[in-house]
């Protein structure tokens, strides 16, 4: 038993024992007895940000770059409210993130007093457990039972209460590491055989796979079922590398707003295996009939509240997918028959000669077209691929100026590409911020547009104060672009005929000067609108020792 400290001391300790490097977060009174306990943790650095939308983006960014756990500080009913939203993102994208947030005390329970809320209430609908510290003495076992509930498959948030009454009482608890799972389960033999039975004669077998595969760390094995099931790959909730976009088998990721189009891609399957996601996340309009009648359909995920989430399956296995789908692959061998494996190659076949196709026409692009025509994200895109180091991050928040960017700069490589998940706007800057700090060796750049930058936009000020090495794009349009194409989309569903856009989606008025703001939050900053000037740009950016940013003015079309 440890000698006897207040708890707010204790809690550090604990930090200390799980190696814990960043504590990212906007303090508030209630909140200040802890803090000043850092200067004797020198091994703990509190990262400063202005605003609780760019703590949980910076501690969300960071998370999703090193799979571990990541520590950060909200503040009262307020702070939290604030980062609320972003921690929806970090749900989404299950991103193991433990949040403490301060309070004044259980002395002021039944008082209604100033920035009284119930915290824990809050909380409960974006995180996976929340709860609240109300004896100093179990202070630390809740929170190695928080850091042990965000890094669990699924992977999520989690948040504490740390009422300062409680943090100023006396502790003897011990700080020791906390315990983590070893979730490397796989499914019986039995059950992998009824799976390989369900699966081996699909004449059109899809698989439909997640960010689980990411977590789990099973990309090749993901890659070795398909190619020996000749299977595409489709994404469904699908913000990480689980695998590469060159790969033959790679069909692209399904949307997430219009279930029909998704539809397309199911229906023809006659054998569906998902892995590491659930199925189907779209919501409008809300389908009956994804799979087609007689499908045979296995999922595979450590999240059991994943499996059969929306539609009924033939067979669920409850599993990791690393340690499973090898196991998986076999067993599908063993039941192919000639005529089986024979059809599997020749559809692999074909989709590396449709792949080697559609490469070379993206590899050998029209660059006078590129360079003469208007400023785009592909010109953009390619530039920034002929200069960009092999081993850079990508945070990808440009939505509808995605497809241009990554035409050239394809997420070939695990944790090399991080895309915006949840909905929440505003993730790249903080988020490259975040993948930064993780891997302070390497280049890191985030990509966000005119409209999303303005959620976050102070994180540029934490990127300043702490010389955080990121470099950010704003591809910026004078739109809220992706309204327009959902409206489109809408219009098109209930065939209703449109000819102009919402006014409420432009930004144009008044225009937005990125270099001076940014510059202003104390962070250099060039403006690009015209193509020539991409070249220069992105190569003083890669220069630059500190942050940097480019405002990439693009049209509407881009």
């Amino acid at each position: 038993m440890a000698s006897s400290r207040p708890a707010r001391v204790a809690m550090l300790e604990q930090f200390k024992a799980d190696g814990v490097r960043y504590m990212f977060g906007n303090p508030g009174t209630v909140e200040q007895g802890f803090l000043d306990e850092l200067r004797g943790f020198p091994e703990l650095e509190y990262i400063l940000s202005l605003q609780e939308a760019v703590v949980v983006g910076i501690a969300d960014g960071y998370a999703r770059a090193t799979r571990e756990p990541t520590l950060l500080q909200l503040h009262s009913g307020v702070g939290l409210g604030n980062g609320i939203g972003m921690l929806y993102q970090a749900m989404r994208g299950h991103a193991p993130l433990v949040v403490v947030v301060g309070e004044s005390g259980l002395a002021y329970d039944s008082m209604d007093a100033q920035m009284a809320a119930d915290l824990v209430g809050m909380a409960k609908p974006v995180t996976k457990w929340a709860t609240r510290v109300v004896d100093p003495q179990s202070t630390l076992r809740v929170l190695r039972r928080a850091f042990k509930v965000a890094a669990t498959p699924p992977y999520g948030p989690v948040l504490v209460v740390l009422p300062a009454d409680v943090m100023d009482a006396e502790t003897t608890e011990d700080a020791v590491p906390t315990s983590y799972l070893t979730t490397t389960s796989v499914p019986t033999a039995e059950s992998l055989e009824q799976a390989a039975g369900l699966l081996a004669g699909s004449r059109h077998p899809l698989v439909l796979a997640g960010d689980g595969v990411h977590f789990s760390g099973a990309q090749a094995e993901l890659a070795e079922f398909a190619e020996t099931w000749g299977a595409t790959v489709w994404g469904a909730d699908w913000a990480e590398v689980n695998l590469p976009a060159a790969h033959p088998l790679f069909g692209g990721q399904l949307g997430h707003m219009f279930g029909e189009a998704s539809a397309k891609v199911i229906n023809p399957a006659d054998g569906v295996l998902i892995v590491g996601t659930y199925t189907l996340n779209e919501v409008y309009p809300l389908l009956d009939g994804v799979f087609s009648p007689g499908t045979k359909v296995v999922h595979l995920d450590l999240d059991h509240g994943a499996i059969a989430k929306n539609f009924p399956v033939d067979l669920g296995l409850l599993a990791d997918p690393k340690s499973t789908l090898p196991l998986l692959t076999e067993a599908l061998r063993r039941r192919q028959t000639a005529e089986q494996k024979a059809d599997a190659l020749a559809r692999l076949t074909k989709a590396q000669q449709d792949k080697q196709a559609a490469a070379a026409a993206v590899s050998a692009p029209d660059t006078a077209a590129l360079e003469q025509g208007p400023l785009s994200a592909e010109l953009f895109g390619w530039e920034l691929a002929k200069q960009l180091p092999a081993d850079s991050v990508l945070f990808d928040e440009a939505l509808t100026s995605s497809p241009g960017l990554f035409k050239h700069l394809p997420p070939n490589v695990p944790g090399q590409w991080h895309q915006t998940r949840g909905g929440s706007l505003g993730v790249g800057i903080p988020g490259a911020i975040g993948a930064k700090l993780a891997h302070p060796e390497r280049t890191v750049f985030g990509f966000t547009g005119d409209g999303g930058s303005m959620y976050t936009v102070q994180g540029l000020w934490t990127a300043a104060r702490y010389d955080i090495a990121a470099k950010f794009v704003i591809c910026n349009n004078g739109r809220y672009r992706l309204l327009d194409l959902n409206i489109e989309e809408y219009w098109k569903t209930v065939a209703v005929e449109h000819h102009e856009f919402p006014e409420p989606f432009d930004l144009s008025q008044p225009e937005i000067d990125f270099v001076r703001l940014s510059e202003s939050l104390g962070v250099r900053a060039t403006r690009v609108d015209k193509p020539e000037q991409v070249a220069p740009a992105i190569a003083e950016a890669l220069a630059h020792p500190g942050p940097f940013l480019i405002d990439l003015v693009i049209g509407r079309s881009s």
